[in-house]
């Protein structure tokens, strides 16, 4: 009586002991029993058919009903039909399929996400009949009861209480809980205290505000159309062009209501715009569900759910799809690094610190006010890798970009002294962390060959995009912050004082090789104050657009991929708000079609020149003049692997042209020009540049031919070598 006592409170641990159908005490027949708080009648029910087996009789507080199981019935199955006054529904009772709820699929910690969450699942009652349903498991060892709740139960936590069998994951298959049916699970703390209602961890679809409700989902019967793009040979990444486009769908392009795109929108106009820019890779910011609008998706709460503000799971597989078959490779940023506090969130999930450190010296996160996933426990680790490995495989995601991997490595990262406990070592860096990083990038290449990882890592921490085996964290790539902080700082001075900090410019280039850079102009450096891009050039408007097409120019010239927020191709006026549109009408002036148009122009010089593809060698680069200060010019050689095709770069970040400027070049020939930003297509001034160049035997920069050429006032251009006939 002590377990239907706690059924009947809603704190029931183990509810297979005491409901459904349970031999008798004295070991001579079985008893029934059924609990369905406020039922006035129930009938018993075979499992296929409208024969009634019996009527129950009530047996203590009103839905308690037992019946003594007829000796003659060969089955253990059965239907309830339950009346609430004039009101009469029939059920599939969970309690007797005790098999289904406790079968575990197989699963790794790379594929937990079969294991637990809202999965389909059937129970087998004869040959000829099988009833299906949803087969529910959440991990709260800590708990002393779980239910699920949901709009097939009222939502009352007494009705369909979950069990355990030890490993801390709560189970229950409930029949005939179909694709659409909304969830949560209540949870009840060791000490008796209801905590508040738990969306699933693993849900792959949840609500909006206000209900925040997981919502059941589908078997996937999503027919990709991409094989041409997941079954081509592996290659090596880093001496392919890489331009990525990073995008917040919720304010690329807005209705005239103020209402996002969808997905499907997207794919019609989102993949159409990469495809004219000549883009080689997206980035998406943060896709999974988020409750706040304003975190970006970078306060998540539902990492296996794709934002329903946008459309369904399927549409947005549809966009991916329609990406690969555009030939564009999807990064998606990825969030291992903290999560919100919200009450249906993780935090204190089952009364106890399950998925962050409970200490908040480690477990809370000063600068973003959220918390630190306990990267030392068993199940935070697969939650998390599963969760990577989930999109990669079940999205045909291509790269995970993964958010502030810095404030991972070091313990006291944004915090003062005594606010942070140092590892065992009496050192600043998190151990459990970095382990976490290295699995985590160990599963993704093993699995995905084809994939990457990229590590939003702002310190010098050594070893970020080297290997595991050689003590490397695994990235595949790490963004340049250096090279980021540098360059803007530099461009962002009037250009009579950059004679003065050469050194902004070129510092870069000591390092370069030292990790696998991307050079991130990302939505981080135009938020919060910043301004946007074009707002940090100097001068007047000419000078400004000048500056930035510069500047825009030695970015895809300079060693290392490239990534760019989108707006910053269009040299958007205003710093970016997730609340608005891009300003798209801005091209109807000729300064900003002409940025977009710079962008477009290289983005198609990189990927069909092979000497500005090999960025990730010095052998790749050349150093023909980084000290001439006193013009604020920079030169130098892109050089293709194999060949001796190269590619060299003037770069002048002053409003001075030069008519006859003397430069050395690495071999003798003929350079013909490739590029110039102050062309006039581009708005530029139209100052004459000769289209090609033959070297002399005359002696500079340390090489024995030269070429004397005119370089235009604020501009980048490329001369592409060809050997002498």
């Amino acid at each position: 009586m002590d377990l239907l006592n706690d059924v009947i409170n809603a704190r029931c641990s183990d509810p297979f002991k005491c409901l459904g159908l349970k031999p008798n005490a004295q070991g001579k027949g079985r008893t029934l029993t059924v609990w369905r708080p406020n039922a006035t009648a129930i009938d018993v029910l075979k499992i296929d058919a409208e024969d009634v087996i019996g009527a129950m009789v009530a047996t203590g507080p009103q839905g308690l009903y037992q019946l003594a199981w007829p000796s003659n019935l060969q089955t253990d199955h059965y239907r309830l039909r339950i009346s609430y006054g004039q009101d009469t529904f029939t059920i599939v009772d969970p309690y007797q399929f005790p098999e289904t709820t406790f079968h575990d699929p197989e699963h790794h910690s790379a594929t937990l996400y079969k294991k637990e969450g809202a999965i389909h699942a059937s129970a087998k009652v004869s040959d000829s009949l099988t009833i299906d349903g949803t087969r529910f498991g959440v991990y709260a060892p800590a708990a002393r009861s779980v239910a699920v709740i949901g709009d097939f139960n009222g939502w009352d936590g007494r009705i369909h209480p979950m069990s355990s069998n030890g490993d801390g994951v709560w189970r229950l298959f409930i029949p005939d809980v179909k694709p659409g049916a909304c969830y949560k699970f209540e949870i009840r703390a060791a000490n008796g205290d209801l905590l508040p209602h738990r969306t699933d961890p693993f849900a792959t679809a949840i609500q909006q505000y206000p209900s925040f409700a997981s919502v059941v989902c589908a078997p996937d019967t999503y027919e990709w159309q991409d094989t041409a793009w997941t079954s081509r040979p592996v290659e090596d990444i880093y001496e392919q062009p890489m331009s990525i486009y990073e995008v917040h769908l919720g304010s690329w392009r807005k209705h005239m209501d103020g209402s996002s795109l969808s997905y499907s929108e997207h794919k019609e106009q989102l993949v159409q715009y990469l495809i004219d820019m000549k883009y080689t890779h997206v980035e998406l910011m943060p896709v999974m569900e988020h409750p706040f609008d304003g975190s970006w998706g970078y306060q998540p709460i539902g990492l296996f759910a794709p934002t329903s503000r946008y459309g369904t799971m399927d549409e947005f597989k549809a966009l991916v799809d329609a990406l690969h078959q555009a030939n564009i490779g999807v990064i998606m940023d990825w969030v291992p690094a903290h999560f919100p506090t919200d009450s249906h969130g993780l935090g204190n999930f089952d009364g106890s610190k399950q998925y962050e450190y409970p200490d908040p010296k480690k477990g809370w996160h000063t600068e973003w006010n959220s918390l630190i996933y306990d990267f030392g426990k068993d199940h935070v680790i697969d939650y998390l890798i599963s969760n990577a490995n989930y999109w990669l495989e079940e999205f045909h995601i291509d790269g995970l970009r993964v958010d502030a991997v810095a404030s991972m490595l070091y313990l006291d990262y944004s915090r003062k002294d005594g606010e942070w406990v140092p590892n065992v070592d009496g050192g600043n860096q998190n151990y459990e962390a970095i382990t976490f990083i290295r699995r985590l990038n160990e599963t993704v290449y093993l699995n995905h060959p084809r994939c990457f990882t990229i590590a939003e890592e702002s310190t010098a921490f050594p070893g970020v995009s080297k290997p595991t085996y050689m003590n490397g964290l695994g990235f595949g790539f790490k963004w340049n912050m250096g090279w980021m902080n540098d360059s803007l700082e530099y461009i962002s001075k009037d250009p009579i004082y950059r004679q003065h900090h050469q050194g902004d410019l070129t510092f870069s280039m000591v390092y370069a090789f030292d990790e696998q850079f991307i050079l991130p102009i990302s939505h981080d450096e135009v938020v919060h104050g910043k301004g946007s891009m074009i707002t940090k050039m100097p001068g007047d408007a000419w000078q400004k657009f000048a500056n930035l097409r510069a500047f825009t120019s030695y970015m895809y010239f300079h060693p290392g991929k490239k990534l760019n927020f989108m707006g910053n191709e269009l040299a958007q006026g205003l710093e970016w708000s997730h609340e608005r549109s891009l300003d798209w009408h801005l091209l109807d002036i000729e300064f900003h079609q002409a940025q977009q148009n710079v962008t477009r122009t290289l983005n198609g010089l990189y990927r069909s020149e092979p000497a500005l593809q090999l960025d990730h060698s010095p052998s790749g680069f050349e150093w023909i003049s980084y000290d001439d200060n006193q013009n604020s010019i920079i030169a130098f050689a892109r050089k293709a692997k194999g060949s001796a095709e190269h590619i060299i770069v003037i770069v002048n970040f002053t409003p001075t042209p030069h008519n006859n400027y003397r430069l050395g070049t690495p071999v003798s020939g003929s350079y013909k020009l490739v590029f110039n930003s102050d062309d006039k297509d581009f708005a530029g001034s139209g100052y004459e540049v000769s289209k090609q160049y033959e070297t002399t035997p005359k002696e500079s920069h340390g090489r024995p031919q030269c070429i004397d050429l005119q370089i235009p006032p604020m501009a980048a251009i490329a001369l592409k070598w060809t050997p002498s006939k």
